[in-house]
């Protein structure tokens, strides 16, 4: 409760008296306490303190209007809605228990890869929301026609080679089921899908599903890089070689709000690997300025003998993935049809499995920085993984469309109608078989190595079963994995539209199969890192999958010859014909000359200038806001200096040890010399009540202005 400026008891005769610098500050704070917008019960004073701040924010004499009383009344509520919607919105979070369980055991390291999967699993689930809504039901509301009479053309293929019109059926109906000869006649696929002429509905199904990959693409863009440049205003801000202090991490980090057991073992652990993590990198970062110009010039040249021999093992991999699809495509024999089907997703799976093992061998040789390692890592295995499938993509299209070679049965049409007289359903179900190989794969490390390599651990001993141990969670191997597999899932929106639905049932099950390995058969990593590096570098590799999956799309919609015996393009040279036909028809004149105009070099020479102008202007920004940080960091400096003087000055106040004046918190001397603030806008614990006056000064009274 607060008294009057000039009534505060407590003062000891000849004390010494506030300073004038003193005075200032305090009426500085008073007048931020009164003019703040920032809610009282973020404020660290008591009730009847906090009581006193509102009575100065709200004088007694002067009274709101009605319409002032009801916006406060509206923004109360609209407060409390949101901070009600945002704990029920964290209480129902997909996963929220397990990543925080996972975090707590094995560090924030191993939880961003989790988070990493949770995010991809709403990417495809938006992607299969939005094919349903204008693909999927206008199609089932229209009822399409049948299928179109075959085309009466005679294919001029080589002696003894006649069109495969017949598949290998297998008896066994699990084969088909992993070929995806199951699904050819379902939409799952691109042939079952068909639509009568433009002219005859108003709402066109061959340009929705030509553009809806195009949006899911572009959709899945822009939340990557959100989320990807979600944290990059803080760096700004903090530096690169910004490191939260140590002390702040020992007396912040535990949740008083803990009292579970259990809860408080995980927070236990978190601490503890958050600790290990920052003094391991601490420890490295002191290595690294103890350097000599000859040790760093070493370093360098281990770090370049490194990425030279990650170099060749990418080029040896990819050379293996291209002959064996060659290989698989070439020769189509039914007794060996079921090994040839797999053969490309197992010599790509080998080549991945593989892979990551030698990089990080390699790695672990030089003995490099945690965050180093696990980026360095990651980027050879993404690379490897990415030139696997774009090499897998390049065989695809030179054996189905002759890209790169002439052949006379792509003559006629522009593909190989010889091999293939559905193309797209060809390469879909080469699309499918990785997404079925890649999830059976999980299944089976997990419960057919990792499983049983955990039980023979634990059942044995002996030095080689403790040099074998439990099998450590490796982060690069796993983002290697779901970062290929949403990838492939890209690569196939316009061949297999429904593709990610399928993958968004494969992803939801590896959570769990990764959760389960995680906890029950593998072992915390002896090197942590922290979470912040990696996740920005998970997103930057998903664009790179997203850019790479764009580029052979881009490619089929405008230059490649569509199959003429299925699909909605039958009737086409190329998909993207329907949009120039469907502006021709349905687009106004005045639109049409817009589109024209938009699409010639005239607006495209003023559309540059002014992106380099805007570019220009950013750049400015960015400058000016760099010399505005810096400025800013000078200040704080300055502040903290400034609150260690008013330290000194509060210990030279205080009495003598030996002194008879009690230090307790209650006593009169110790609230008359406790300072109220370190600085304006930085208030301390203290009350916010009145400061005794000096000796000599009137005592005076701050009453609210009305």
């Amino acid at each position: 409760m607060f008294h009057q400026w000039s009534a505060q008891p407590g003062r000891t005769p000849g004390g010494p008296g506030p300073q004038p610098e003193d005075e200032e500050l305090w009426e500085q704070e008073m007048e931020w306490l009164r003019t703040s917008r920032e809610p009282l019960r973020s404020l660290p004073y008591a009730m009847s303190d906090k009581r006193f701040i509102r009575q100065m924010r709200e004088p007694k004499g002067v009274e709101m209007t009605c319409r002032q009383q009801w916006q406060r009344r509206q923004q109360t509520m609209a407060q409390r809605l949101r901070e009600a919607a945002w704990r029920l919105a964290r209480g129902f979070g997909l996963w929220e228990g397990a990543l925080y369980e996972i975090g707590g055991l094995f560090g924030s390291g191993i939880r961003s890869y989790f988070t990493f999967l949770r995010f991809l699993l709403l990417l495809n689930l938006l992607t299969v929301l939005l094919t349903a809504k204008f693909v999927l039901v206008p199609l089932a509301w229209l009822r399409p026609p049948g299928p179109s009479p075959a085309l009466n053309v005679t294919l001029q293929c080589p002696s003894g080679h006649q069109p495969q019109t017949d598949v290998p059926r297998f008896h066994n109906q699990l084969w088909n089921v992993l070929t995806g000869r199951a699904f050819n006649n379902t939409y799952l696929f691109y042939g079952t899908y068909r639509a009568g002429p433009e002219s005859s509905s108003a709402y066109s199904i061959r340009l929705a599903y030509l553009l809806c990959p195009l949006a899911c693409l572009l959709l899945c863009f822009c939340g990557t890089l959100w989320r990807m440049v979600k944290g990059l205003p803080q760096r700004p801000g903090l530096g690169q070689a910004y490191r939260v202090p140590l002390s702040a991490k020992v007396f912040s980090s535990w949740d008083f709000c803990v009292h579970v057991w259990e809860a408080a073992t995980i927070k236990k652990h978190e601490i503890r690997n958050e600790f290990k993590g920052y003094l391991e990198e601490s420890h490295r970062l002191r290595e690294k300025r103890r350097e000599t110009p000859a040790q760093r010039a070493c370093r360098l040249l281990s770090y370049l003998r490194v990425n030279v021999l990650m170099g060749l093992l990418v080029a040896g991999g990819i050379s293996a993935i291209f002959w064996a699809t060659k290989y698989s495509q070439g020769n189509k024999e039914e007794p060996l049809f079921v090994v040839l089907q797999y053969l490309p997703p197992g010599v790509i799976s080998l080549v991945n499995f593989l892979g990551p093992l030698l990089f990080m061998f390699l790695v672990q040789l030089e003995n490099y920085p945690p965050s180093t390692e696990v980026n360095l890592t990651l980027f050879w295995c993404v690379v490897l993984k990415l030139a696997s499938l774009g090499m897998f993509s390049f065989s695809l299209g030179q054996t189905m469309l002759c890209i790169g070679r002439n052949k006379t049965s792509c003559e006629p049409f522009g593909y190989n109608a010889c091999d293939y007289q559905c193309w797209e359903n060809s390469v879909g179900e080469e699309l499918y078989k990785l997404i079925i190989f890649n999830f059976l794969l999980t299944v089976a490390f997990a419960f057919l190595v990792s499983l049983p390599r955990r039980l023979l651990v634990e059942r044995f001993s002996g030095w080689f079963w403790t040099w074998l141990d439990r099998e450590e969670f490796l982060v690069p191997k796993n983002v290697l994995d779901i970062v290929a597999g949403q990838t492939v899932t890209w690569m196939g929106l316009f061949y297999c539209p429904l593709l990610p639905l399928l993958h968004s049932i494969f992803l939801f099950l590896t959570f769990y199969i990764k959760k389960y390995t995680l906890l029950r058969n593998c072992r915390a990593s002896p090197r942590l890192c922290r979470a912040s590096s990696s996740t920005f570098f998970f997103q930057l590799v998903l664009l790179l999958g997203l850019l790479l999956a764009a580029a052979p799309l881009g490619y089929v919609v405008s230059s490649t010859h569509s199959s003429r015996d299925c699909g909605l393009f039958a009737n086409y040279s190329t998909p993207w014909q329907v949009v120039q036909e469907l502006v021709a028809l349905r687009l106004p004149l005045p639109g049409q000359r817009a589109l024209r105009y938009l699409s010639s070099h005239a607006f495209s020479f003023p559309l540059l200038i002014l992106l380099s102008l805007v570019l220009t202007v950013c750049i400015s920004q960015s400058q000016a806001n760099a010399r505005a940080i810096h400025v800013l960091r000078k200040q704080l400096v300055w502040q903290v200096q400034e609150k260690w003087r008013l330290v000194e000055e509060l210990s030279r106040l205080l009495p003598e040890p030996g002194s008879s004046e009690s230090l307790i918190p209650d006593s009169p001397h110790f609230r008359a010399l406790r300072p109220r603030s370190f600085g304006p806008g930085f208030p301390s614990p203290g009350s916010p009540g009145p400061r005794p006056q000096a000796p000599g000064r009137e005592p005076s009274t701050w009453t609210p202005p009305v």
